[in-house]
């Protein structure tokens, strides 16, 4: 298998980046305008948390993205990890 060698863009740099800051955003602003707790987008954007399929589904809404656009973001993130944290694989089994 084949690792990555660098770190995916987090989903919640890309919301900070590309979309908050662009539309002169707070984090607060944004999170009463898709009706969640600041604290929750706070800990998307800082890495503390993942996006969940609800919260892709609202910001796609939101943003004019797709919810797989952030499902997928948040997913090359969770594999990279993985593959970091995973410090020994199995062998690929072949059939004979």
């Amino acid at each position: 298998m084949k690792r990555m060698l660098r770190k995916p863009t987090s989903p919640g740099e890309i919301l900070q980046e590309e979309f908050l800051k662009p539309l002169g955003l707070t984090q607060k602003q944004f999170a009463d305008h898709i009706k969640c707790d600041v604290k929750v987008i706070n800990r998307i954007v800082n890495g503390r948390s993942a996006v969940t399929a609800e919260m892709a589904v609202r910001l796609a809404a939101s943003l004019g993205t797709t919810p797989e656009f952030w499902l997928n973001a948040q997913q090359a993130i969770d594999l990279f990890e993985a593959q970091e944290n995973l410090k020994t694989l199995p062998e690929t089994l072949r059939s004979a």
